[in-house]
């Protein structure tokens, strides 16, 4: 086998490494609710949506906070470390990485909708 082989390998090994251990991280800071649970407690905490604005505007959950995964860095200052946050955006995948962020910052109750959005059949409020 050739060097460039070698090399080949040990990156995709140190991908699927990175990948596997930010997947268990999130699982470990973020828990997934279904939408009964997370009826439950959404009224109670901050409920976020990471989605971009305009994703947001075609129609958001009732009371939600827009504040898109690309601004959320910028904006943390603006979720509360001493209350619950509830993220949901559109799939369920960029509730990881923001999850990953508000954990850095000092939030500790993380919750996320699973399935995000697209499948929520709860109340929502739409622009149109």
């Amino acid at each position: 086998m050739s060097q460039s082989w070698y090399t080949l390998i040990i990156v995709i090994v140190a991908v699927v490494a990175y990948t596997l251990a930010r997947y268990y991280r999130q699982k470990k800071i973020l828990k997934s609710l279904t939408e009964e649970e997370f009826k439950a407690g959404y009224r109670k905490a901050q409920l976020i949506d990471v989605r971009e604005p305009n994703e947001f505007a075609n129609g958001h959950i009732l009371g939600a906070r827009n504040i898109p995964l690309s601004q959320l860095k910028m904006r943390l200052k603006e979720i509360r470390t001493d209350k619950p946050v509830y993220l949901y955006c559109q799939n369920g995948t960029r509730t990881g990485r923001a999850a990953e962020m508000l954990y850095k910052n000092g939030c500790r109750d993380l919750y996320q909708l699973k399935g995000g959005f697209k499948n929520w059949t709860g109340k929502i409020k739409s622009g149109k």
